[in-house]
């Protein structure tokens, strides 16, 4: 099983995707309760902004302190990559490849030989599920694509290798 997704096809740079790696990618989504909680955009660099202003406010009043909870919440977190269901939105790595102006689809190549294809717009609606409690999707991986809306999440399109846009 190859674990390299190429994004190819009207797209100003062909790009290649390790899903291997998107574990330690803090885009990624926590698939046990993505679909159950209510989701609420943010914007990623305000967002830092204000943490960076409340950590700077609070060392200026303090001074620079190391909570003794740090290592806990690093097990935690180690603990949490280690046996957790995640997946990425895949339109933020369709960005990057910047499709061209004439791109109107998103193609998925299957392993079976079949294609599977949704209009470029409906993009930002697809979830790559990478793991499933902790271990890399290796059945008919090496990712499952997902619905935004949970509508298949008990039967995802499987053996995806490769993205075209055409």
């Amino acid at each position: 099983m190859e674990s390299i997704i190429p994004i190819k096809g009207k797209v100003r740079h062909v790009i290649t995707l390790d899903p291997t790696v998107w574990i330690f990618d803090d885009r990624r989504i926590d698939l046990t309760t993505y679909f159950t909680q209510e989701q609420i955009e943010i914007d990623e660099m305000e967002e830092y902004k204000k943490d960076m202003g409340k950590h700077w406010s609070r060392e200026i009043m303090e001074g620079a302190t190391f909570p003794p909870t740090l290592k806990t919440e690093k097990k935690y977190e180690k603990t949490k990559m280690l046996t957790g269901t995640f997946g990425i939105l895949l339109y933020q790595f369709i960005k990057i490849a910047e499709p061209t102006d004439d791109a109107e689809t998103i193609v998925f190549e299957l392993a079976n030989g079949e294609e599977y294809s949704i209009p470029l717009e409906k993009g930002d609606q697809l979830i790559f599920q990478f793991s499933d409690e902790g271990k890399p999707i290796r059945e008919e991986g090496p990712v499952h694509l997902l619905f935004k809306d949970g509508s298949n999440q008990n039967n995802p399109i499987r053996g995806i290798q490769a993205i075209r846009i055409d």
